[in-house]
């Protein structure tokens, strides 16, 4: 037990050289502690969003071949916009007629500009603000309608990002009116009530007169980087009133099926292939999953090669540092070394002098290590989140299309609805990664299981850097090292 005594009074009497230790051990273990804590998650994030996608089926415009097509029929003339509302509504009510539907959702977009009021002015809205006239790959209105079935399935209603304060919302019922629900910023500039009527102008001139049936409130903003239009300037409607808005001639963009029973999907969706053309594609829950899911488990992967990579450096520096220490103690080792110390009780003091070192060290880390995996977190998620969006925009996610305003374009083709119109197949991924918090937003906490894992790491890292540190003791020789001196 002396040399457990001997390990405590060398702590007390090298303060300096202690503190020292303790930064660099701290410092290890923060880096440790934010990996593990970015790691479990992810890992939890991914094992929860299966949950958040549930068993849906989504049918859409195949992008990637109306894409092909366009580029046949246009060559190198310019560039043509792809109109992807190509759903017919008997096809809709044909597939959810299907055994295994419980319910489906179904969506359509349009472009207008507003008549008998005034739209939201924002930076977003302002940049891309226009009149119908133009090219027809900028051409957009100042007020989107986003069509729907009913907005209780759409998902900025389901997840409480937008909730109605007045009113009512879009029902099944509404299907072939004008009844319409508006944004309450939109409502208090033009001083527009529940019951009133409002006119809007479509790409052909032509005034339709809507009546507001309800007033939602939007609790998120649009995207900077994805939406070109405000959500204060998106109105509600059936999708019957979009699509004739739009001029698709009762066509439809995206379809959304929820099951009854998640292990007859395959069985579903073989059905469902038989009934559709080549121009549509069915998009499955496990699809749009592993789509989702695939930047959180990138960020599992770099937490984990973050940890790996730490604790490698930690032990190499550690080790480094336990030498020169061993070095300047060459004349207590010899010392006790003549005494009849065995060697292995002065590795052990070495040992406990920096496990106790670690202990004092782990309750820092766990202070700074959360909040640096806060905002490691929150940096990885934007990147990976970013990296996403851009891919299921250009290589043809579900739905894919052109932007909100892109005269009949429109595009929801994967299992959750976007409350405004955005690009395509992204306005649709980055509605359900709004939708998913495990998807969106890492929660990252430090719990009594991250704190123990740190706790095994750090014994690991110090038993290792305290070996290696301790390999010239085993070569004293305290005679040699007395004479020396």
């Amino acid at each position: 037990m002396d040399y457990i005594k001997r390990a405590f009074l060398y702590l007390r009497r090298k303060i300096g050289r202690s503190l020292l230790l303790t930064l660099v051990i701290t410092a290890i273990m923060t880096f440790v502690l934010a990996g593990l804590i970015i790691q479990n998650a992810a890992l939890t994030a991914v094992n929860n969003s299966k949950d958040s996608v549930g068993t849906t089926v989504a049918l859409s415009a195949n992008r990637q071949k109306l894409f092909k097509q366009n580029q046949g029929s246009t060559g190198t003339s310019g560039f043509k916009s792809t109109n992807q509302a190509i759903i017919t509504q008997k096809t809709a009510n044909k597939l959810g007629s299907l055994s295994n539907v419980a319910a489906y959702q179904i969506t359509a977009t349009a472009s207008v500009n507003a008549s008998s009021f005034t739209a939201v002015k924002t930076s977003s809205s302002s940049s891309s603000k226009g009149s119908f006239s133009g090219m027809q790959s900028t051409e957009s209105g100042d007020i989107s309608i986003s069509g729907v079935s009913t907005t209780a399935a759409d998902s900025n209603f389901k997840n409480k990002n937008y909730v109605i304060i007045k009113g009512r919302g879009i029902k099944v019922s509404d299907k072939n009116t004008n009844n319409v629900v508006i944004e309450k910023t939109l409502a208090s500039n033009n001083k527009i009530k529940v019951g009133q009527t409002i006119k809007i102008k479509n790409s052909d001139g032509d005034v339709k007169t809507l009546k507001v049936v309800g007033i939602y409130q939007a609790k998120t903003s649009s995207s900077a980087s994805l939406a070109t239009t405000d959500p204060s300037n998106t109105i509600y409607s059936s999708y019957t009133l979009a699509s004739s808005l739009a001029g698709d001639g009762g066509k439809v963009s995206a379809v959304t099926y929820t099951l009854t029973d998640s292990s007859k999907e395959k069985a579903f969706v073989k059905k469902a292939k038989k009934l559709i053309s080549s121009k549509l594609q069915l998009t499955t829950s496990d699809e749009i999953y592993e789509l989702l899911s695939s930047s959180v488990k990138s960020i599992e992967s770099i937490a984990s090669k973050i940890v790996w990579i730490v604790a490698i450096a930690g032990i190499a520096i550690l080790s480094l540092i336990l030498i020169l220490m061993i070095r300047e103690r060459k004349h207590e080792i010899g010392v006790l070394m003549s005494l009849g110390e065995a060697k292995g009780k002065i590795i052990g003091q070495i040992f406990i002098e920096t496990i106790s070192i670690l202990i004092i060290s782990l309750f820092f880390a766990g202070i700074f290590g959360n909040l640096f995996g806060n905002v490691i977190g929150k940096q990885l998620v934007n990147q990976q989140t970013t990296s996403t969006q851009s891919l299921s925009s250009g290589a043809g996610a579900p739905g894919g299309g052109g932007a909100p305003g892109q005269g009949n374009t429109a595009g929801k083709g994967t299992t959750q609805k976007t409350g405004r119109p955005t690009a395509g197949g992204t306005s649709q991924l980055s509605s359900t990664l709004t939708g998913s918090s495990q998807l969106n937003k890492l929660s990252t906490h430090l719990t009594i299981g991250t704190l123990l894992k740190l706790g095994a790491f750090g014994l690991v890292i110090v038993g290792i850097a305290t070996l290696l540190g301790s390999i010239p003791i085993l070569s004293l020789k305290p005679k040699r090292i007395l004479i020396s001196e």
